[in-house]
């Protein structure tokens, strides 16, 4: 059974940072592109980042690009979330998630994902 566990997130004053890790079991970890979505405004969930199998290959949505580093580990099965000089609008559920045959190209899309996480709750205060 394929299980995605972020842990818990927590509560941050604006520009702070935060990086919540999601630990991954049942699969071929390495074999996964992982990636972190979040909620937005008319739709379901948007990408924030995501890290190619082997790392190496990376997608920033253009909001947290400077901010967010995605980064993994494949001999601890998790993959990791810097976040940095956090803004209120950052506040929200994040979602780690796996795909096994992912494509760069498609690195953007948030439809397909084969494994979803429950999600972890970010607050910023401001």
């Amino acid at each position: 059974q394929v299980q995605l566990v972020e842990s818990v997130g927590g509560l941050v004053q604006a520009c702070g940072s935060l990086r919540p890790p999601c630990a991954a079991s049942g699969l071929t970890f390495s074999s996964y592109t992982m990636g972190w979505f979040r909620p937005a405004p008319g739709k379901a969930r948007e990408v924030v980042a995501i890290v190619g199998r082997i790392g190496g290959i990376y997608y920033y949505a253009a909001s947290v690009k400077g901010r967010c580093a995605v980064s993994r580990d494949n001999a601890k099965n998790a993959v990791y979330l810097q976040m940095n000089s956090l803004k209120p609008e950052d506040a929200a559920v994040y979602y780690c998630a796996a795909d096994r045959f992912r494509i760069a190209r498609d690195f953007g899309d948030v439809a397909g994902y084969d494994y979803w996480g429950q999600g972890t709750q970010v607050t910023v205060s401001s």
